[in-house]
């Protein structure tokens, strides 16, 4: 009797944060179908133990750890219940992360501070202490989901832009530091916007009623890059074209984008409902749908929204016109 195929990732340990909804869920949805033993966090204990009972149906055992990455000693401790649980930590997926939206100046200090905290030191915290493991070990993979937002910035997304762009540079530096470490593997993958809960959740101080703009991606589409990268690390990937586009736009055009994405947000903004402000998950656990798929388009009249498309490519191609012209000026 010939033996059954296990699947790829059978007897394999992995950590996921932001575990509760979105990316994160699909996430742990995807690496239980692979056969991984799961350990899955985030801050909100009841989100968490659905997920986690989601994952246990695909066949996968599962540990609950409720964690909020921007405290160090959380992160510590997930780390401690994850070598109790299973000896050992084979993949790492930093995904945990918040967003706020509006006027630097009107959303509170509070709420940007824990926005870096969150995604920036959240992030840091977990290679803090995994990485010791992964030496110990000789091998591991930590994977950072960080988004297109760590190549350009997000209009009237200052707080998070900041935190994305501050990811990319701990990973390259990390990157370094293991490279002696032929086993180890830093991975950074900058999908561009996702269909996901996670726009519900955010902090909104724009008064527009947020959801997320075209072109979305399906998270489960993100989730498999996820898994395809833990199998085959690479330091960094994009998983959509959205995010290939935007990232050799910005080089070329950064001045131009930043421009005309800002002006296009704040027709958006003059148009909007004004809906109230809210503080969303970034100082207290998500609430709301929990799901992995979110809404899409903002929830305006379509013509601010063709105006402020039509802005940044008319912004586009005068900077094609101009750029041409001084090339011939040279």
């Amino acid at each position: 009797m010939k033996n059954q195929r296990r699947p790829p990732f059978f007897g394999e340990t992995v950590v996921i944060t932001g575990a509760s909804s979105g990316i994160g869920k699909a996430t742990a949805e995807a690496f239980a179908e692979q056969g991984a033993d799961l350990v899955l966090a985030a801050r909100g204990e009841k989100a968490l133990t659905e997920t986690a009972e989601l994952c246990r149906k695909l066949g996968a055992t599962v540990l609950a750890v409720p964690t909020d990455t921007s405290v160090a000693e959380d992160v510590q401790n997930l780390v401690k219940e994850t070598l109790e649980f299973t000896g050992k930590i084979d993949y790492w997926v930093n995904n945990a992360g918040v967003l706020a939206f509006g006027k630097f100046e009107e959303i509170p200090v509070d709420v940007s501070d824990q926005i870096v905290k969150t995604n920036l030191l959240g992030y840091m915290h977990s290679a803090h202490a995994v990485l010791p493991v992964f030496k110990k070990q000789k091998k591991g993979v930590l994977l950072n989901n960080i988004s297109i937002g760590g190549w350009m910035p997000a209009p009237y997304g200052t707080a998070y832009t900041a935190s994305k762009f501050g990811l990319r540079g701990m990973v390259e530096t990390l990157q370094g530091e293991v490279s002696d470490f032929p086993d180890i593997h830093i991975c950074a993958l900058y999908p561009g916007f996702q269909k996901s809960s996670g726009i519900e959740h955010a902090a909104n101080y724009s008064g527009i009623k947020l959801s997320t703009p075209p072109p979305a991606f399906d998270p489960r589409k993100l989730a498999a890059s996820i898994v395809k990268t833990a199998k085959n690390p690479i330091e960094a990937s994009y998983p959509d074209w959205s995010a290939v586009v935007f990232k050799n736009l910005y080089e070329l055009f950064p001045g131009i984008i930043r421009y005309a994405s800002s002006t296009g947000v704040r027709m958006l903004m003059r148009k909007a409902n004004k809906d109230e402000n809210t503080g969303g998950n970034v100082q207290n656990p998500s609430t709301g749908s929990m799901r992995i798929d979110g809404k899409t388009l903002f929830s305006i009249p379509k013509k601010p929204l063709i105006l402020a498309g039509a802005a940044i490519l008319g912004a586009l191609a005068v900077g094609f016109i101009f750029s041409g012209k001084s090339k011939e000026i040279r």
